[in-house]
Parts: C-alpha cells; sequence; structure tokens
C-alpha cells in the first residue's frame, strides 16, 4: 500500500450524503405538539412506541390495530411510559378521517404498507413506514408518486442509514479508499422452524379477519397466518427478501453508490420438512448493474453455524432469550476491500468493520464512527424542519431498496433470470414476470391507478 493512499485513508473525515441538516427552529411550528397514530402494533411496534414517545413534544395520540388485545397492549405501554393513554381504534380508515393526525406510523403486514401510505398521503398526513414500503413494485411506485404528489415527508423503516458506523463505511467508499466497489456480497442466517400445517377455522373473536385481509385475496383464516409467519405467504409478506434481506442489501447498493440492477437471478427453495409456508428458507440472488458490477445476496433460514443467542433485554427489557443472527457484508474493491458484521448496539444497529488494502493481510487502523441517531427521531427532525432532503430513509430510497427483493423473488418463482429496466420499472421480454410487479386488489381496499 502506498503512503498516498495511507494518508487517504486516515484523513477520510464527512460523507457527503443524506445526513441530519435540519434544525428544530427550521419549521414554524418546531415547539407545536406533533400527533402521530401507530398502525400496526405487533412485535415492531413495541419498539415503536418507545421511538416515538422518546422525542419531544411528539404525543402518540392513537393505537390502531386489527388485533384488539395487542393494540390494548400497546396503549397501556404508551401510558407507562408517557403518562397519557392513546385512544384505540380497529379501522386505519378512521385515523386517515382525523384531521388532529399529523403522521402515521406504519408498521402492519406488508401487503397493507403502500395502501395505508397512500391514504395518508392523500390525507394530508406525513408518514414513517416500515420496510419493505410495499408488497410489489408497482404499488411502491404509487406511494412514491402519493408523497411526491401531496408533499409528504415519508421515511421508510431501512434504519441502518441512520447509524454512524454504516455512515462511516459509507464515506470510507465513497472517498475511494478501496477504489471502485465492483462486487458487494452480504449474508443472513437465521434458523426458521418448519410451520408444520394449520386447518381454516373461523377467526377467533379479538381479530377483524377482513381488515386484517385488506388488499390480499379473499381466503379462510387459519393460525399460520396470524401472527408474524404471514412473511412466508405470497399473499401477504415477501419471504425472508422482504423481511431482513432488504436491510442487507439497502446497505450494500447505498455503500456503492448503485441505483437498481438491470439483470437479476435467484435461486433457492425450500428445504427441510415440508411445511405450509411458501416462500423460499434458502435463497442465493444475484444482481448485476449497468456498469457490470455485481451484488449478491444469501439468506439461509434452516441451521446454520453463524449467530448468537443474546438475551433479549439487549433490545427489550424482558428476561427472553433471542437469536441474533451474525448479518455480514464484504466490499470487493480495486485497492482492497472492508468486511463488515452486524453488530447490536444501545438505540439501534452498528456494524464493526476492517479495511484491508492492497495485499495486506492486517487491517488497517479504526477511525471514529460518524455520528448516530434514532432513525426515527431523525423522521421528526425532518418534520421539523418541514425539509425531506434531512431524511437519511426518503421513501424513494427505501422503494429502489426494495425492488432488488421483489425481483429475487420474481426471479424464484418463475425460474430464471430477469432483465430490469430502471426506466419503466418493468421486466423485459418476460410477460409472465412482468405480471408479478404488481397484483389484484381486493375492494374496497385498492391501491389506485392514479392516486
Amino acid at each position: 500500500m502506498t503512503e498516498v493512499k495511507r494518508r487517504q485513508f486516515l484523513k477520510s473525515s464527512t460523507w457527503v450524503g443524506a445526513s441530519l441538516i435540519g434544525t428544530a427552529g427550521a419549521w414554524a411550528r418546531a415547539n407545536d405538539r406533533i400527533r402521530v397514530a401507530l398502525i400496526g402494533a405487533g412485535g415492531r411496534g413495541r419498539r415503536l412506541v418507545e421511538e416515538i414517545l422518546a422525542n419531544e413534544s411528539v404525543e402518540l395520540a392513537v393505537v390502531c390495530d386489527v388485533d384488539e388485545r395487542r393494540a390494548l397492549e400497546k396503549a397501556e405501554q404508551a401510558q407507562k411510559i408517557s403518562g397519557k393513554r392513546p385512544r384505540i381504534e380497529k379501522d386505519l380508515r378512521r385515523i386517515m378521517d382525523d384531521t388532529s393526525i399529523d403522521a402515521v406510523t406504519i408498521a402492519t403486514c406488508n401487503h397493507w404498507h403502500a395502501l395505508a401510505g397512500i391514504w395518508a398521503c392523500q390525507a394530508g398526513k406525513h408518514v414513517y413506514v416500515e420496510k419493505p414500503i410495499a408488497h410489489n413494485v408497482w404499488e411502491g411506485r404509487k406511494l412514491v408518486e402519493a408523497a411526491r404528489k401531496y408533499d409528504r415527508i415519508v421515511q421508510g423503516g431501512t434504519n441502518r442509514r441512520s447509524s454512524g458506523s454504516f455512515r462511516k463505511v459509507a464515506q470510507l467508499v465513497r472517498d475511494g479508499v478501496i477504489g471502485r466497489v465492483y462486487w458487494a456480497r452480504c449474508e443472513f442466517p437465521r434458523p426458521r422452524d418448519p410451520l408444520g400445517f394449520k386447518t381454516p377455522e373461523p377467526p377467533p373473536s379479538w381479530l377483524d379477519w377482513n381488515l386484517w385481509l385488506g388488499p390480499a385475496p379473499e381466503q379462510p383464516f387459519h393460525r399460520n397466518l396470524v401472527h408474524y409467519n404471514w412473511h412466508w405467504f405470497w399473499d401477504f409478506g415477501n419471504g425472508e427478501m422482504g423481511n431482513n434481506g432488504i436491510h442487507i442489501i439497502d446497505v450494500c447498493r447505498w455503500v456503492m453508490g448503485q441505483d437498481v440492477p438491470v439483470r437479476a437471478h435467484s435461486a433457492g427453495g425450500r428445504f427441510g420438512e415440508k411445511d405450509q409456508a411458501e416462500t423460499p428458507n434458502t435463497h442465493r440472488s444475484t444482481f448485476e448493474f449497468q456498469d457490470g458490477s455485481l451484488l449478491t445476496c444469501d439468506l439461509r433460514n434452516l441451521y446454520s453455524d453463524h449467530g448468537r443467542v443474546l438475551p433479549r433485554r439487549h433490545i427489550y427489557p424482558e428476561p427472553r432469550l433471542q437469536w441474533m443472527a451474525e448479518f455480514t457484508w464484504d466490499l470487493y474493491g480495486t485497492e482492497g476491500y472492508i468486511h463488515m458484521k452486524h453488530r447490536i448496539q444501545k438505540g439501534g444497529a452498528g456494524c464493526d468493520y476492517q479495511v484491508f488494502l492492497g495485499r495486506n493481510k492486517k487491517a488497517e487502523p479504526l477511525q471514529p464512527d460518524l455520528e448516530s441517531w434514532g432513525h426515527y427521531q431523525n423522521f421528526i427532525n425532518a418534520l421539523r424542519a418541514g425539509d425531506r432532503s434531512v431524511l437519511t430513509a426518503d421513501i424513494e430510497v427505501t422503494h429502489r431498496s426494495g425492488i432488488f427483493c421483489e425481483l429475487a423473488n420474481i426471479s424464484h418463482r418463475v425460474g430464471r433470470e430477469v432483465h430490469f429496466d430502471p426506466a419503466t420499472e418493468t421486466i423485459r421480454g418476460d410477460e409472465e414476470a412482468n405480471r408479478l410487479l404488481r397484483r389484484e386488489y381486493r375492494k374496497p381496499f385498492e391501491v389506485p391507478e392514479k392516486v
């Protein structure tokens, strides 16, 4: 490694990318209370209650869920934190009608994300929506169109973009420390036990099954859907690709400075004991960009030797154990490479990283991370500033990362490589694959052609 290259590495500092540039005083209503509604009160909802109420002058005014037990639980959680009990709603349309609500936070099943976000924008509300921001590519684009048409601030839930350690790696790559990145590789191993089989039955009294289905096709209730395992059924989820794959892919494309792929190939299957789920539990996907560089993503959900069992109190206060998968990333450049490993830290996720330059086997000295901030805090700061450029994960950004996951799923389902046109967001020369970019909607829960 040359001395010039070493000095370049050691002097790298701020990355000129999305950053927290707004201030509370930049918005005329900076001292006003922001009233937020939480739509979807499941496992992620617990953490979001904490993140919402951690912000000064932010009130959690409504908790909405089609499961009345979960809505009550999160309302009680909010009351313990803030001393004020939110109103409970079952139907999210009542929130859209409420002019006192400034912003909504969407943590529903994936098949509801885009429609809920579009309705909120049309109702004049700002939006924080968990990843993936849509169930398919077409409706993701419709949510972006709604955000722009109604001039709403809409943040996607790809929260690693608010982490100082990930931002530091992005800065190093953008500064050319490892040269041009020609290949990025990411991996997510996490054990998922077989679901077995559940037979249809009447929905329980605490669940509004019609509202839970929403835009999805009419079908009977069974207990492998409610709750969480809906991820592994095509009508509602996007498999592990949409569940965790989007997080690791988003980091790769961000750090590489890439947009969307022009070619995607994915292979895998549901290996092991046969069960009711539909999405693959082992999935290898390769994406090619216009300049010929590559991104590969490996998901392993059966058995793996990578991972740790941590006390759940590292994330939540309950003394339960939780398996933490070892997300990893490798960035290969013309001057060196970077290895990254997921890190759980207070306030969110970060990464440990090592930089190797040239043929050297010894890692370069670590540099201080850039500043981290809460991803939801970043959303609130953007509202205070009245400026969507403050967002670290504007809705367009998260939509485009979601395209990778959908192309991987489509390639897997049709059994062949697909060629993507970034300008039209369609698949070239493959009608069967192209049809999977969107879906039919159950009335009256239709994503509109014109938002």
